[in-house]
């Protein structure tokens, strides 16, 4: 089988274009504060990733680099500093030692544009249109919408249930009508409901997990993992070069879902925006 690929870069490209039409019509420039503390490298990256496509749709983005704070200074800043901005969001993970939770509730609600705030998780469970989603499951939509790719009746299995990727998708496949299985560590053997799935949606952390033995002919494969292998080269949870060709679409990695999730943060910032101009 010829897969499609399923590209992540050139669909990030199209919303790029359809969010600076939609900046355009505000009566001032969006504003997104991303908050980073601690010395991560990869959170260097992603930080600077952030910054800089917010300029490109533009959006007021600005960068709050901490390399030590406290818990309590850290809530205050969130709390008084940012208070009038159109979107937030605290760079992940956090230093060992502060209570990731409890700063992340420190964000309003309609500030909250990575979607993890309790009441908007809330909100979401409830079907309150109003609610923000986390940017990476609304990336993952955007692509199977971009290929026109039939979600309503498909059988997903999604593998991996964190607040950020698992939970999520498995609610917004559900929105679209798809039949849902929820795998994570504790489902053995995993290939029981991979081998029956229409559509995998992949996020666990583990370099090469799906491997072509666990998945029948023309399965969908989204792959949001961003790993290492044993040269060092970035890969996904997929063995992509053994199960491309048993796959009708697939994602890579990189350049699969990972420009997705930044360009879906823009999108929340620019809805944001437009929220508070309606109320």
């Amino acid at each position: 089988m010829n897969p499609t690929i399923l590209d992540g870069k050139a669909t990030s490209l199209e919303v790029k274009e359809r969010l600076k039409k939609r900046v355009e019509k505000l009566p001032k420039a969006p504003t997104l504060s991303i908050v980073y503390v601690g010395n991560d490298p990869a959170s260097a990256v992603y930080t600077r990733n952030k910054v800089k496509t917010s300029k490109e749709i533009g959006i007021d983005a600005t960068l709050h680099r901490f390399e030590k704070i406290s818990e309590e200074a850290l809530i205050d800043f969130i709390e008084h500093a940012l208070e009038t901005d159109d979107g937030i969001i605290v760079q992940l993970p956090l230093p060992n030692g502060m209570d990731e939770e409890k700063i992340l509730d420190t964000i309003k609600p309609e500030q909250d544009v990575d979607g993890l705030h309790w009441k908007n998780i809330g909100k979401r469970i409830l079907g309150d249109k109003d609610a923000f989603w986390p940017c990476t499951p609304l990336g993952i939509i955007e692509i199977l919408d971009r290929y026109k790719i039939e979600i309503e009746g498909k059988h997903a299995v999604v593998i991996g249930r964190s607040n950020l990727v698992g939970k999520p998708i498995a609610s917004l496949l559900e929105k679209r009508n798809a039949t849902v299985t929820q795998c994570h560590s504790r489902s053995k053997p995993i290939s029981r409901y991979t081998l029956d799935a229409d559509i995998i949606i992949t996020a666990i952390g583990i370099t090469k997990f799906l491997k072509a033995d666990m998945i029948k002919e023309g399965v969908i494969i989204v792959d949001v993992g961003i790993n290492r292998d044993e040269n060092g080269k970035l890969c996904g949870d997929v063995d992509f070069k053994n199960v491309k060709d048993k796959c009708s679409y697939i994602t890579p990695v990189p350049g699969g879902v990972g420009p997705m999730t930044v360009v879906e943060l823009m999108f929340n910032t620019v809805l944001s925006a437009e929220k508070k101009l309606n109320h």
